[in-house]
């Protein structure tokens, strides 16, 4: 038993090598002698060996016990390929221990961080003793797989339950509500985590950081950064991210020097902040400086991502062609992200020829993708081809893509209200419908001229302009307008890309109506006050 002994401290202590070396020299090794093993692995940076300890285990004649699966399952989450998680659980059930709750909180952790939520949420629905560390992994499964409106109902669900949050909790919470842009009750979560003592905690507060950057308060984000007594690289990253996304890419790389005096290292995640700065701000040779140093002075190999700001930042600027020359000159294939990006700029620029080459491309990488064909028919539309505008249409109905819709979101009342474009289904579409006519009146008066160019059908304009009329921000707009006192902060997150004529409409309103109008569309935030907008009319 000494050698077992010796061993086990080995294993949960020094490195894995070592261990596996004096595991290959006991002649029968015990459960508690393989469990430790897979343990071990399953809590080192490789835990991929932990799969092969396992085979050989189910070779031998010993039988797994309670501790084998919650360990094993911990190491199949760890590499995220759920195939084998599956049929780990095939396994778990036919020895009988599918039922213990380590191995139900372990099966819960393990579908949620491989993106398979409803299965976690199976899983858990099957628990008889449902504890903190089961609640959060079925929150967190939906919290990192973009489903927050699950999320937040189950955060609601725990509660009502007397189960209370913790410090992870609260950090899938927080996540929910930065992807809503519900910064009420991010605010109501910030406080309960200074309550218990939570704002002390580093991997809560850069949550708390990204929440109130991405609903657009980034004073907060700063004040949340300026108070951490530790801050790590993921926290100078998210503030650099931060304020280039609310569009104040010159503090950006301010900070980012400022971390550099510091002698931080960044990370290839910080570069992506520092390029999609100088991307959103028009600075073309800063960019192209920036990305020359990651290579050569921090060593950075470029990614993707890397190169796609790159195709963004000379896109953005109107430089098209020689865009679409440095996708051609890349060392690596590009991708789907980075040919639409080049298609979103040809679209911007009125460069037709060019956007119909990224349009083959994205039509053999991703043929179904209906922000595509949403694309192209824009480009078309602003040449005034209707015919080409109707081919493209009609190719969508044959290949069975359908457009997704455009949607906003408000928080108002303890509650997410969200519109559709023409949405008649609020219980206040009257007062609504009568402030977006009064919202049109007073827009005309300061001079507005609807932006029809990108209407997608050849109709007559007054019927172009009633269409614009009735996007979703504008009646989002609306809703808070006749919802909220005066000088009340507007904020409104969109799913797409917010049209020309909208961006110029909403500048006018935030002068009109004296109210901050910040809008976080697909790709970046707009902060809208005095008439004028923080993205400089450069999105």
């Amino acid at each position: 038993m000494g050698k077992h002994l010796i061993f086990t401290l080995v294993s949960l202590s020094g490195p894995m090598h070592y261990a596996r070396h004096m595991f290959d020299q006991i002649p029968h090794p015990n459960i508690f002698t393989w469990d430790t093993m897979i343990r071990g692995y399953a809590e080192s940076y490789d835990p991929s060996p932990a799969l092969h300890i396992y085979q050989q285990l189910r070779a031998s004649s010993v039988e797994p016990d309670t501790h084998t699966y919650p360990f094993l399952l911990k190491a199949i989450a760890k590499l995220m390929v759920v195939r084998e998680g599956e049929r780990v659980h095939c396994t778990a059930l036919k020895d009988g221990f599918e039922s213990l709750v380590f191995v139900q909180n372990a099966l819960v952790h393990l579908y949620g961080a491989c993106g398979r939520a409803e299965s976690a949420l199976q899983v858990f629905d099957k628990m008889s003793d449902k504890n903190l560390v089961a609640w959060n992994s079925v929150i967190n499964g939906y919290a990192l797989n973009s489903k927050p409106h699950e999320t937040l109902t189950l955060y609601r669900k725990m509660c009502s339950e007397g189960v209370k949050p913790d410090g992870f909790t609260l950090v899938s919470l927080l996540t929910a509500c930065a992807e809503l842009g519900a910064l009420a009750l991010g605010r109501r979560a910030h406080v309960y985590m200074m309550k218990l003592g939570f704002d002390k905690n580093l991997h809560a507060s850069n949550a708390l950081l990204v929440l109130y950057a991405k609903c657009g308060n980034i004073r907060e984000a700063r004040k949340v950064f300026d108070g951490l007594e530790e801050k790590s690289v993921v926290s100078w990253t998210s503030l650099i991210v931060g304020l280039a996304l609310n569009g104040f890419g010159e503090e950006a790389l301010e900070l980012f020097r400022e971390m550099e005096m510091r002698k931080l290292v960044p990370s290839e995640i910080t570069f992506v902040g520092v390029l999609y700065a100088c991307s959103h701000c028009g600075m073309v040779d800063e960019g192209f400086d920036y990305f020359d140093r990651m290579k050569k002075e921090f060593r950075i190999v470029p990614k993707i991502e890397h190169y796609g700001c790159m195709v963004d930042l000379l896109g953005r600027a109107g430089l098209v062609k020689q865009a679409y020359q440095y996708i051609r000159e890349m060392p690596m294939q590009p991708n789907a992200v980075i040919w639409r990006t080049l298609l979103g700029a040809c679209t911007i620029h009125g460069n037709l020829t060019i956007g119909e080459v990224a349009r083959d491309k994205l039509r053999k990488l991703e043929p179904k993708h209906c922000g595509d064909y949403v694309l192209l028919s824009n480009l078309y539309a602003s040449e005034r081809r209707w015919s080409d505008v109707h081919n493209v249409r009609t190719n969508m109905l044959k290949e069975g893509v359908r457009k997704v819709p455009g949607h906003s979101l408000v928080e108002l009342g303890n509650r997410i209200h969200e519109f559709v474009m023409g949405d008649k289904s609020h219980p206040q579409t009257d007062a609504i419908y009568a402030m977006l006519l009064e919202m049109t009146r007073l827009l005309r008066l300061e001079g507005y001229a609807p932006h029809t160019s990108n209407v997608l059908a050849d109709i007559e304009e007054e019927e172009k302009e009633t269409a614009l009329s009735y996007h979703s921000e504008k009646i989002a707009i609306a809703f808070v307008l006749i919802n909220t006192p005066g000088g009340t902060p507007i904020r409104i997150v969109k799913n797409l890309r917010v049209c020309a004529d909208c961006h110029l409409a909403i500048k006018l309103l935030s002068k009109v109506f004296e109210r901050e109008i910040v809008v976080r569309d697909r790709s970046r935030f707009h902060h809208f006050r005095d008439g004028a907008c923080s993205c400089k009319d450069y999105w």
